[in-house]
């Protein structure tokens, strides 16, 4: 996916959201492994109360691949406990 449609797919209009996605595409995203961008990529297709769930450590994504880059977000977003 090239950057451009990366940073709208990225934008997900609730701004809880928008605050950890956008800035970690624009600081971390550059930095992963080919194999944690896609699994980024993979994560835009989910459900933002999921997101949200996820980001805030309400629950955690049952998918081991999914629960790897949310805890990556967590890590570099300042959303550590």
């Amino acid at each position: 996916m090239d950057r451009n449609r990366l940073f709208w797919a990225s934008r997900r209009g609730m701004l809880e959201l928008d605050l950890v996605l956008l800035p970690f595409l624009d600081n971390v995203y550059e930095t992963l492994e080919p194999e944690d961008q896609q699994r980024y990529i993979r994560l835009l297709d989910e459900q933002d109360q999921d997101l949200f769930a996820w980001f805030l450590r309400r629950q955690d994504p049952d998918d081991p691949e999914l629960k790897r880059i949310v805890q990556i977000i967590r890590d570099n977003t300042g959303l550590q406990e």
